[in-house]
């Protein structure tokens, strides 16, 4: 494994409604809850995670930024963004650390506006409909790849 690892996971809008906001769909636990989860798991393989929630595109955006240099790697659930920020995707797509998307629920068996993502395609790959769990996979799949990578540059 990577020493010093840094994971970001960034949640977009409406995540920390989570518990309150369509229980049916996203559970009945919080969003202090999805942080604690994480923040165990990120504690259990010995790597920084730093979870961050923003109900604005521009912060997003600024989270994504400041990955360049600072982070290894990045979890992130955009919510509704997914669905039509290009300038979530562009930022994911100009600081080049691999990002993983992560929905809660599975966005393609819900409404039809919610089967496409416009920033997929700048992630290395999308987990959805696994709920806290799709987090930990996206961490798992971040730690194999930077670890992959450093063994590329050793060589």
């Amino acid at each position: 494994m990577a020493e010093n690892l840094k994971i970001m996971v960034i949640n977009g809008p409406n995540l920390n409604m989570l518990g309150i906001r369509e229980p049916e769909v996203y559970g009945n636990h919080t969003y202090a809850d999805l942080e604690a989860y994480i923040e165990e798991y990120g504690e259990k393989c010995s790597i920084e995670v730093a979870v961050l929630q923003s109900n604005s595109e521009g912060e997003l955006i600024d989270f994504i930024h400041h990955t360049l240099g600072n982070f290894d790697g990045i979890v992130i659930n955009p919510g509704a963004y997914t669905h039509y920020s290009y300038a979530i995707h562009d930022a994911l797509a100009s600081v080049e650390v691999p990002a993983v998307e992560v929905h809660l629920s599975n966005i393609h068996k819900r409404e039809e506006f919610r089967h496409t993502s416009v920033t997929a395609p700048a992630c290395v790959g999308q987990i959805t409909g696994l709920g806290f769990r799709g987090y930990l996979l996206a961490i798992d799949y971040l730690l194999e790849e930077v670890s992959s990578r450093d063994k590329e540059i050793e060589a």
